[in-house]
């Protein structure tokens, strides 16, 4: 089972990281209506200041 988080970046960019039950991580990026895989190096952004966590309600209303 995988856990994901998405997040919003101050610019606007919506990206979501996921982990594996083995610890590995994903990343995808939300190019209009499609995610599309990533650098991992952006998972980095979830730490920024200006990067906020999404919430579910949020994450709800974006496109799967």
């Amino acid at each position: 089972m995988s856990e994901t988080s998405v997040y919003r970046t101050e610019s606007g960019t919506v990206f979501r990281v996921s982990q594996d039950k083995d610890g590995h991580l994903s990343v995808q990026v939300l190019k209009t209506t499609l995610w599309e895989s990533a650098p991992i190096g952006m998972a980095g952004l979830r730490v920024s200041k200006t990067t906020t966590r999404l919430t579910e309600r949020q994450v709800q209303a974006l496109p799967r």
